[in-house]
């Protein structure tokens, strides 16, 4: 099994507050556990977007204009 790296990141003493406040039943164990699921959370979030913000590829654009026009809604 691969040994899995981590970092050290240090966050405020109130922040570490709020967030352990945060924690609270949800069944993690540690700040950095929890912070860490959050991160990934908002991660993910922003790199959907910005897929969506994307749109269609030329390429896509072209498949669907080609399938309009089969189905007689384009000239």
């Amino acid at each position: 099994m691969a040994e899995k790296k981590y970092t050290t990141v240090s966050i405020p003493i109130p922040l570490a507050k709020k967030v352990k406040k945060r924690m609270e039943g949800t069944g993690f164990t540690s700040i950095s556990s929890y912070v860490t699921y959050v991160l990934r959370q908002v991660i993910s979030s922003i790199e959907e977007e910005e897929q969506q913000q994307e749109g269609f590829s030329k390429e896509d654009e072209e498949k669907v204009k080609d399938r309009l026009r089969a189905l007689g809604y384009l000239d």
